[in-house]
């Protein structure tokens, strides 16, 4: 009997809801819903395995149990002990609680983890006499309930350990970018390795890291030692196992992507990193600051996250910035520049007009990602030629539904509290096709938790 499919919901930052769904139509996801940090589908087991593994802009992935109201906890603890709890655990497992909540109601998410975790000890108290533990780290169940007003949803957190914790930072430089909102930037672009990359201020290598990754297109779980379904009962390891030795999908990639400093540990650091993630021959790095930035020979486009003023005074934040403009305008012509910062006299600086901007949320800060076109002569000669300034990226229209396409429905930020949800009507839609059970034979070992770059090196002298 083939397997039912069912909810899922990818947790994302705010500003990545609309490159998630793309990613996740691309995975082949079904009945794809936008809402606010979060993207709703549907999918098998097979699915919430890839969406684990193969997404680079989720945080995590949960699958929902029951959704309900309640207008008290005592209400919320009568509804999780009616739950059939033999399903998802034993008194021999242990487990945790991750309460979000959004309600005048609920002013307290530690007393609603209280109020559940007491709910599923009493049920399996009454029923066994005994009790199952409760383990902050790692458990062997982690269930997440969100309550938005007086409706809850409780769900099994199938990622357990925040994705953006890939596996290959060996070290981090301070306030380092998270890698799923660097992997956001990235695929914002619409870059996907079809010429040079450059990241003039690298700090740890994120940046070019996750560009490693998606130019080759190599999916950031396999960093990963475990996900949290590994410990369900009813996970299938020969599925999971195939899914991790599956590269057929992995591509070449002809260019280079180039990651400058002026911070010596930084360089070291981020040298570490890019070797720990496998991509050393993809990556270039240099301890350089970007004063000496020259133009580039082969086409490029520049990704980066300058400082924002935190560790240093505020005139030499300014004539950071300053200097960025002058060697965009300078050194840089012909091709395209992204920067995210998150003050406008920063960007007032830079002295040249952002062709696209996206807010974007970076830790708590609300920070921009601005575009900017470096065009060669004067603007006037530019359009002259027949040319104009691109307000979407090119190639960015095919990947990110956000752009007015008579395809989708352009999402309406304002919109939306917490927990709603609006539909997303991907291009090409597909039916959902329950899994074909097949034979999988492969001469490649079975997942073995080392690192991708080991794992690599073993098939290579197998």
């Amino acid at each position: 009997m083939s397997e039912q499919p069912f909810e899922m919901i990818a947790k994302t930052f705010q500003g990545l809801e609309e490159v998630l769904a793309a990613e996740l139509t691309a995975l082949g996801a079904n009945d794809i819903q936008i809402g606010r940090r979060m993207v709703s589908f549907s999918g098998d087991k097979e699915m919430m395995y890839k969406a684990n593994f193969c997404l680079r802009t989720a945080i995590r992935i949960l699958k929902p149990i029951k959704h309900f109201t309640a207008q008290d906890a005592d209400e919320v603890y009568e509804q999780i002990k009616a739950i059939h709890w033999e399903d998802y655990l034993s008194v021999d497992n242990s487990f945790a609680i991750d309460a979000v909540v959004f309600s005048e109601e609920f002013r307290h998410s530690k007393f609603v983890s209280y109020r559940i975790k007491d709910a599923i000890v009493d049920y399996f108290r009454e029923k066994t006499g005994k009790r199952p533990n409760v383990r902050i780290n790692k458990p062997d169940v982690l269930l997440n309930i969100h309550i938005a007003e007086n409706n809850c949803t409780l769900s099994l957190d199938s990622s357990g350990e925040s994705l953006h914790r890939r596996g290959y930072r060996q070290e981090a430089v301070e306030a380092p970018l998270n890698e799923v909102l660097a992997a956001g930037m990235i695929l914002m672009t619409g870059w996907h390795g079809e010429c040079d990359l450059i990241d003039p201020m690298c700090g740890s290598g994120t940046i070019p890291i996750e560009a490693a990754l998606i130019a080759r297109n190599i999916a950031p779980g396999v960093f990963r030692k475990e996900f949290a379904f590994e410990k369900w009962p009813d996970f299938d390891r020969d599925l999971f196992d195939e899914i991790y030795n599956d590269d057929s999908q992995e591509r070449e990639f002809t260019h280079k992507i180039y990651g400058y400093d002026n911070n010596p540990k930084a360089n070291t650091i981020a040298m570490h990193n890019i070797k720990a993630a496998g991509v050393s021959k993809d990556v270039v790095l240099k301890l350089q600051p970007f004063q000496q930035f020259e133009q580039p020979k082969e086409k490029s486009i520049i990704i980066t996250n300058p400082p924002y003023g935190e560790r240093i005074s505020s005139n030499d934040l300014l004539g950071l910035y300053e200097m960025i403009g002058e060697r965009l305008k300078h050194a840089f012509t012909g091709n395209t520049a992204w920067i995210l910062s998150y003050r406008d006299e920063c960007f007032d600086k830079i002295g040249l007009k952002a062709t696209k901007r996206i807010p974007l949320l970076n830790g708590a800060l609300d920070c921009e990602f601005r575009q900017y076109e470096i065009f060669d002569g004067k603007y006037k000669d530019f359009r002259a030629e027949g040319e104009e300034l691109s307000k979407e990226p090119k190639d960015f229209k095919e990947h990110r539904p956000a752009a007015p396409r008579k395809d989708f429905k352009p999402r309406e930020r304002h919109s939306f509290n917490e927990g709603e949800r609006k539909d997303f009507k991907p291009r090409e839609r597909k039916d959902f096709q329950p899994r074909e059970k097949k034979e999988f034979k492969s001469d490649r070992k079975p997942r073995s938790g080392e690192s991708y770059p080991e794992r690599k090196r073993r098939e290579k002298y197998q």
